[in-house]
């Protein structure tokens, strides 16, 4: 235990801050479990039907590490939310669960009712649609750690008719969603932190006409969060107007028949479409585990850079020439004599071993130790480096 105490000046000290960061690449192979030849799954499902969860290995097995949850919502605001709820599987549950992601992600308006999904990120302007009808891809925090690195997250989804066995085999159908300018065109307007859009091209395309041209949904990068909209599986390349039209004009989705009124409408519900590869199908006809499975069946693979932030206070442990040359250790006397010295006129001499970090009460906070013991004497100063991380 240290007998001699010595403050730290302000320039004893500084602070830094590291990012570090991890490329987590997830295949399709492992979010659709094809991969698993037994009878064990890695992906599980949960008697209240309100999430999936994907992991890497069987999930019963010790070693699975847990990789991200799946579920999906729509809005009040959606038509499918004012159908009758005996045509939507689950309708309940999944209007809590948007209510529930969207009071999270993008809080209250000044009314205080839950703001929905806004397509641009401009929550406070408005004038775009909000995504109504979104799947929700929610990262462990394995994968995340502290954020998504903006900027490194890609999304490869094929947006063909089939939900399985074919739909991976037509590459025609490929749309890659990415927070393309995500290191400097992420928004800060969320009580969840900064998220960024999810685009099909480099540069989003905002106008009256086409709101939702290559908008493809929301990355939260401290939540770890993606919330994507159904309506990337509108068509072959994945949208669509999102107005109200009587379908000319408007490519019906690959598969599907029919091209009456709303055909290319973002909630049409007419009985032509209501199948497994259009949105409201995905959304209505299944249950949340099976909209899940759907939507996992066409992941290619998912790709980003997780975020670890390390910060660290540096302090420079300062010994002057004429501190901390004798030890407290009961060792270094013997006889009243130092042993360290053969004669009386010789210099007195210490080995610096370790650093302590103490209170203003001089209680023990921190110790680090030396890689070797340092010699100190009076013809000698030091100036040692501890660095805490937290």
């Amino acid at each position: 235990m240290a007998t001699t105490f010595k403050n730290f000046l302000n320039n004893d000290t500084t602070n830094t801050r590291t990012l570090l960061h991890e490329a987590i690449p997830i295949t399709g192979t492992i979010v659709s479990g094809t991969y698993i030849t037994n009878t064990e799954t890695n992906i599980k499902n949960y008697a209240h039907g309100m999430f999936q969860s994907v992991y890497d290995y069987p999930f019963l097995s010790s070693s699975a590490n847990h990789i991200f949850d799946l579920t999906v919502g729509f809005s009040t605001g959606s038509s499918l939310s004012a159908s009758d709820a005996s045509d939507v599987v689950q309708q309940a549950k999944k209007i809590n669960i948007y209510n529930q992601m969207a009071q999270v992600l993008m809080g209250h308006d000044p009314s205080g009712t839950i703001r929905p999904f806004d397509r641009n990120g401009n929550i406070a302007e408005g004038g775009y649609p909000g995504m109504q009808n979104v799947f929700f891809v929610s990262f462990s925090r394995l994968l995340a750690k502290d954020e998504i690195k903006k900027g490194s997250f890609t999304m490869t989804v094929y947006t063909g008719s089939s939900a399985t066995g074919s739909v991976t085999d037509d590459t025609s159908t490929i749309l890659t969603l990415s927070d393309y300018n995500g290191e400097t065109g992420y928004k800060v307007n969320s009580p969840a932190g900064e998220f960024g859009l999810l685009l099909t091209s480099s540069t989003a395309v905002l106008d009256a006409d086409y709101p939702d041209s290559n908008i493809a949904g929301l990355l939260f990068y401290q939540a770890g969060i993606a919330v994507i909209t159904s309506s990337i599986f509108r068509t072959e390349l994945g949208f669509v107007k999102d107005v109200a039209d009587v379908g000319t004009g408007f490519t019906v989705p690959r598969g599907a028949s029919g091209t009456g009124a709303g055909a290319g409408g973002y909630n049409y519900l007419g009985s032509a479409l209501t199948t497994s590869m259009t949105p409201e199908g995905l959304l209505t006809n299944q249950s949340i585990s099976g909209s899940c499975d759907a939507l996992r069946s066409r992941i290619s693979n998912i790709t980003f850079n997780n975020t670890t932030e390390l910060n660290s206070t540096i302090y420079f442990c300062r010994a002057n020439h004429n501190e901390f040359n004798y030890s407290s250790n009961p060792t270094y006397i013997s006889d009243s004599k130092l042993v360290v010295k053969n004669n009386a006129s010789d210099l007195p001499v210490s080995y610096i071993t370790t650093i302590g970090l103490y209170s203003s009460d001089n209680e023990l906070l921190a110790m680090a130790k030396l890689s070797e013991p340092l010699k100190k004497d009076p013809n000698t100063e030091l100036t040692l480096r501890c660095r805490l991380d937290y």
